[in-house]
């Protein structure tokens, strides 16, 4: 009997995959054999989506609202020259 090594990453992409599969399969078996629950079928994973969407906006929104600005370019350039002047002393 062989046994085989499989790291960590391929566990998860495994319980991933298997996870993704069962739940297209059972996604497609609801839209197909309940018609009364098409509408919640397709409303609650846009609306999931439409959430995460925003989110990830107001998280972008946010981040670039308190990051303080770069310095300009010009005070950059007078710091490399007193940093090369110094290395010459």
């Amino acid at each position: 009997m062989v046994m085989s090594m499989v790291s960590k990453d391929q566990s998860i992409g495994a319980l991933i995959f298997i996870a993704c599969s069962v739940i297209a399969i059972g996604y497609t078996v609801g839209l197909l054999i309940f018609p009364s629950a098409q509408f919640l079928l397709i409303a609650i994973p846009v609306f999931v989506a439409t959430v995460a969407v925003l989110a990830i906006g107001a998280w972008i929104g946010w981040t670039m609202a308190t990051t303080p600005p770069p310095k300009p370019i010009e005070e950059l350039e007078l710091e490399e020259t007193k940093e090369e002047e110094k290395k010459k002393e």
